[in-house]
């Protein structure tokens, strides 16, 4: 510990310079530094320590308020504060310090002052403000040093409603002559990015800039705002694949500066990203996932290098190949990299591979059989990770054959698991395969009730409501219902019969519900005798209220015949006069109900729970008294996040310039921001107040819902983990072994014939028989889903026709694009010309275009790149369509025009292009969507161009921002030989998204052959939900003050020679479909909605150059949405 503590005191001088001499090595014997840190450590408690600290903190104190401190004594003071932060005591004095020694201080100074800064504040601490001028004052400094602080701490910590008044400076150094600038200037507009997207759109072409920048650091950091960019929009970048492939070729060809390697692998963190970029753009693109497998070979084949980094490299490789459109040479390379993996004595080896192989064997399930044996060995293995992650694997092999097996091994681990997150993620999981695969009703109710008492009071709540709910919903068949049901009955009277004081709450929960709604089912049941067992769960010490208020509306229900009454009143006796509020108004509602049984069989009716519960979440009948109230001068209801994003402006520093004088009647006369802006516009377009470019309303702010709050008014925030011991609870193993089943067949797996084994190894070859049966007789299915044709146990009745029990993985298959003008840039200039001879072409016909922009070989990059050379160059049939495809070849018999074959009522009206969805065998399925006035219609097609019937069609459509309802009475259910079926289905927005997506699954059977499924998406952009809305100013006026989600946002208007604000809103009349209202002066209103009848209304102002608008909608997204649809529609035109 001596020498630590001695290599640490000799470091510290060259790195603070706390030393009066210059250039010392030791930490002098006076240094106020060198001596507290001597003393903690001959300290012998943390008592001792604490006394220590708090007499430092006393003297920092006096200190740092004394005037006579030097900035150089100040500069040692803030390190000594530091240091007592770091062992967790609190200097909240010296904060304010930090920032006058960032502000005040020489070079060396401020770097200590935005050290301590940095450390001791957080993006919401309000002191944050004072240090704005700073980072704008060092931002234009000519000393570099002050210039890379100030990113620095741009880039840390920097608040985001004060991002407006540093971006202009930020994005003037990505033009800095040192490349170490340029660097940082990235990674704070990745930071903007992150927290505020709406506020760095209007750069993205600048990022493209980096990218090709010739320093490979400024390139490198790039890569870190694509791959989030990519992420949430893969189509918009697909036609920089090829530039993205080159950069992988020059890197892993050894093309960067020897800076850049690791143990002799070239930039492996830089290949990383970067193959974690063409993952996502060449997943379900054939066109695409074509131009970089020639790089992925290479990088498989150069990571050869016995090292954990080129281990990192292999498994991304791995990943990337599985997850592009499959190559049969690359899939065989990457199941040899995987099977290396988990062969390998190493445990993290092993854990890599079957890390990888749990991501790759839904796509190919022959892969675990090759080594089951291995998966066996790991099941046992001593190593719990190891343990946990072979559980993972089986739980995504899993099928209705082995579920059993499967099962039984995960609540083995359960049982002797400690670590809460793994009980809560495998209890989970074992829910979700009971539900899915449960063999019989009896092995069901056993497993779940084993799932209830392992997982405790741990488990998620949804799985417990999600139990209820299908008891309560039923199924398909009502003699199987009244089956489950009562088998959940008689397992719950015989476990409260025996010790019901080991169970967890959550379970006597569902206990209680369960008697309470269905014990009447059987019949030799006495309701005294359940109603007695409820009550002695009353009387146990450790039962929870809310549990005892669950076990009195159980108690409730079950209220009738003498014995039971007699029961209930000694219950009500006893709680009549309970503390707990709760309680005592259940007991009251207990008694009454009990003598009263016309009333109770009115409040609480059998057999009401498969009845639809209708519930007006909008409180519409609450409309006429809110209009009376705002007619009377009511303020109107602003929402928490809303009130506390006001409160904090009003507290935040005012970006706006200084608007014009005006005499005083007229400067008097400004708008609330409540007030409608049709009002007055003399006002508002001199203030300034609508260029604000703060968002509030809370959509456009970082989505925090469910994140832990970890730092506060006063910094971090200790967290208490709440650390609740499950009880042990002995629960018989649910779970009966399989019959013998045939052991896989050898065509199949690549294991060697058996051979005479000891007892050990037979039991082994048993289980892998078990575990991986079905697997080799699983048709393609789609990566990391779950697409078996095995039909669900239990399956919950339908809503409507148009519900899906689930969504499968999304498929895709793009058309692929030519390399853009900023491909050719980016290949010539970035660090090798050479290599870009190599780059795919997709077409011949695009060959010459692409070998002329290669001819400036030594070209530069510095150059402002327009909107036409970042757009795609290929033509799409419907740019917003994600087109999805089993077999990319479409069917060259299927019909030329599918158009013909609309319904009638239809043909006259607008459509999309009709895109083609999937092809499987002899059925070719394609869609579009036609615009009607009230409505969106999706129409899809399905062509059967066989010389049989397909029939069992079965066509499931699911959503999570959109609504999908049939419109047909009756659904489609076959499609005849040679011709085509149409299906027509009705869209509504139920969460506003910039691009809605549609996921299906399509199954149906031929008269000769098993039934066959394929999956596929649909997307399609919000705009084709939006209509005009036709409203009076009046109206419009009226209609601003009730809406509260709102969103402002600065754009570049359209100047064609007429005036700019009537062409800009032309132009978004006619791309989006909105409703201009009226025009005044250099300030519109328009008005749209969205399907169905959900209002938009938009502020337009011209301001200094710019268009200023404001929206506000009583939808939350949708003024984002639009904010970011307006943006495209001027960018394109």
């Amino acid at each position: 510990m001596s020498d630590v503590v001695e290599k640490t005191l000799t470091a510290l001088p060259s790195l603070l310079s706390l030393d009066s001499q210059p250039g010392a090595t030791k930490l002098s014997s006076t240094s106020k530094l060198g001596n507290l840190i001597r003393g903690i450590t001959e300290l012998t408690s943390k008592h001792e320590e604490e006394k220590l600290i708090q007499r430092e903190l006393v003297s920092i104190k006096e200190q740092v308020s004394s005037p006579n401190t030097s900035m150089r004594q100040m500069k040692e003071l803030m390190v000594r504060a530091i240091y007592c932060e770091m062992l967790g005591y609190e200097a909240s004095f010296s904060y304010i310090h930090a920032i006058k020694l960032a502000q005040q201080g020489t070079a060396l100074e401020k770097r200590v002052g935005y050290l301590a800064v940095s450390l001791f504040l957080n993006e919401s601490h309000e002191l944050l403000l004072l240090l704005v001028n700073t980072v704008l004052k060092d931002l234009q400094s000519t000393n570099l040093v002050e210039v890379c602080m100030a990113l620095t701490v741009v880039s840390q910590m920097f608040p985001k409603d004060m991002i407006p008044a540093i971006l202009p400076l930020v994005e003037e150094k990505l033009n800095h002559p040192k490349e170490i600038i340029r660097r940082k200037a990235v990674l704070a507009l990745y930071k903007f990015y992150l927290i505020a997207p709406n506020q760095v759109q209007h750069i993205h072409n600048k990022f493209r800039k980096a990218l090709c920048d010739k320093d490979p650091g400024v390139m490198t950091a790039s890569l870190h705002i694509y791959l989030q960019m990519i992420q949430e929009n893969p189509e918009g970048y697909k036609d920089l694949t090829a530039s993205f492939v080159t950069i992988l070729k020059q890197v892993v060809g050894g093309k960067l500066p020897m800076d850049f390697n690791y143990h002799s692998v070239p930039a492996p963190w830089l290949q990383i990203q970067l193959l974690r970029i063409l993952s996502l753009l060449g997943k379900n693109d054939q066109g695409t996932s074509e131009i970089m497998y020639e790089v992925l070979d290479e990088s498989l084949r150069r990571a050869e290098m016995n090292h954990n980094i080129t281990y990192a490299i292999l498994y991304e490789c791995v990943k990337c190949i599985y997850t592009i459109h499959p190559k049969s040479d690359l899939l065989e390379k990457a199941a040899k990299c995987i099977g290396n993996f988990v062969l390998s004595p190493k445990i993290n080896l092993k854990y890599l591979g079957l890390k990888a192989l749990t991501y790759v064997v839904q796509q190919d399930p022959k892969l675990a059989l090759q080594h089951q044996m291995t998966i066996i060995e790991c099941l046992d293995h001593p190593d719990l990770i190891i343990k946990r992650e072979t559980l993972e694997l089986l739980f995504r092999i899993t099928n209705a054959q082995n579920v059993t097996v499967i099962v039984e091994k995960m609540l083995e681990f359960l049982r002797f698991n400690k670590d809460d997150f793994t009980t809560i993620d495998l209890v989970g999981k074992v829910a979700e395969l009971a539900e899915k695969y449960a063999p019989d009703n009896e092995w069901f109710i056993e497993t779940m009730n084993t799932v209830f008492s392992v997982g405790g009071d741990m488990m998620q709540p949804d799985i417990p409501n999600s139990f209820l709910k299908l008891l309560s919903e039923g199924f398909d068949s009502v003699e199987e219902d009244r089956k489950l049901r009562l088998f959940a009955v008689d397992s719950y009277v015989s476990l409260l019969q025996g010790e019901p004081g080991k169970l967890p709450q959550r379970f006597l929960q569902v206990i209680s519900w369960v008697l309470g709604e269905y014990s009447y089912l059987k019949e030799e049941l006495e309701a005294a005798t359940v109603m007695r067992l409820l009550a002695k769960l009353l009387d146990m010490k450790n039962t929870s209220s809310e549990t005892k208020t669950w076990i009195f509306m159980a108690m409730t229900k079950l209220c009738e015949g003498a014995a039971a009454v007699t029961v209930a009143q000694e219950v009500c006796e006893a709680y009549s006069s309970s503390l707990d509020t709760v309680l005592r108004q259940r007991a009251q509602e207990l008694q009454h109900l009990s003598q009263d049984p016309e009333l109770r069989a009115r409040v609480l009716p059998r057999d009401t729970s498969l009845e639809p519960l209708e519930v007006d979440s909008s409180l519409s009948f609450l409309d006429g008294f809110v209009s009376e109230a705002l007619a009377a001068g009511a303020a109107p209801y602003k929402p928490p996040h809303q009130r506390q994003e006001e409160l904090a402006q009003a507290k935040a520093l005012s970006l706006e310039p200084y608007g014009l004088s005006l005499p005083i009647s007229m400067s008097s006369c400004s708008i609330a921001d409540r007030q409608s802006p049709t009002l007055l516009s003399i006002s508002s377009g001199l203030s300034g107040d609508s260029t604000d470019l703060s968002h509030k309303g809370g959509s456009t702010t970082l989505k925090l819902d469910g994140v832990k709050r970890v730092w506060g008014r006063e910094g971090y925030l200790v967290q208490k983990e709440l650390v609740e011991e499950s009880a042990n609870v002995e629960v018989p193993s649910p779970l009966r072994s399989p019959s013998q089943q045939e052991d896989t067949d050898s065509s199949h797996s690549q294991t060697p014939t058996p051979i005479p084994t000891p007892e050990h190894e037979q039991e082994k070859q048993q289980l892998a028989s078990s575990l991986f049966v079905g697997l080799a007789s699983q048709s393609s299915v789609c990566l990391m889903g779950k697409s078996e044709p095995t039909p669900q146990r239990f399956k919950r009745k339908a809503k409507s026709p148009s519900s899906s029990s689930g969504a499968s993985d999304q498929m895709s298959n793009s058309l692929s694009s030519t390399p853009s003008t900023v491909d050719n840039l980016l290949c010539n200039n970035l660090l090798d010309s050479n290599i870009t001879s190599q780059l795919v072409v997709s077409s011949p016909e695009q060959a010459p275009q692409l070998s002329q922009g290669l001819t400036a070989a030594n070209g530069t990059c510095d150059v402002e790149l327009s909107d036409s050379d970042v757009k795609r160059s290929s033509p799409s049939v419907v740019e917003d369509n994600s087109v999805v495809a089993a077999d990319p070849a479409p069917h060259e018999d299927g019909p030329k025009d599918l158009s013909s074959h609309l319904p009638a009522e239809l043909a006259g009206l607008s459509h999309s292009d009709i895109t083609p969805l999937c092809s499987n065998q002899s059925l070719d399925i394609s869609a579009c969507h036609v615009q009607k006035d009230d409505s969106l219609l999706l129409v899809v097609f399905i062509y059967n161009s066989s010389e049989s019937d397909a029939q069992q069609i079965l066509l499931d459509l699911d959503s999570d921002e959109l609504e999908v309802s049939c419109v047909c009475d009756s659904p489609v259910q076959e499609a005849r030989s040679y011709s085509v079926a149409v299906c027509q289905y009705s869209l509504t927005v139920k969460r506003p998204s910039v691009n809605v997506e549609l996921v299906g699954t399509f199954s149906y059977q031929f008269p000769v052959g098993t039934p066959q499924s394929v999956q596929f998406s649909y997307k399609l952009p919000l705009t084709s939900f939006i209509r005009p809305l036709t409203l009076s100013t009046e109206e419009y006026g009226m209609m601003w003050l009730d809406f509260s989600h709102d969103t402002k946002q600065n754009l570049t208007p359209i100047s064609d020679g007429q005036e700019p604000l009537a062409a800009t809103l032309n132009v978004l009349k006619k791309k989006l479909q909105l409703h201009v209202v009226e025009i005044i002066g250099i300030e519109g209103i328009v008005a749209c909605r969205l399907l169905q009848n959900q209002p938009c209304l938009m502020h337009c102002r011209l301001h200094a150059g710019s268009l200023s608008m404001w929206l506000r909608s009583p939808v939350p997204d949708l003024p984002d949405c639009l904010v970011y649809h307006c943006q495209r529609a001027l960018q394109e035109h």
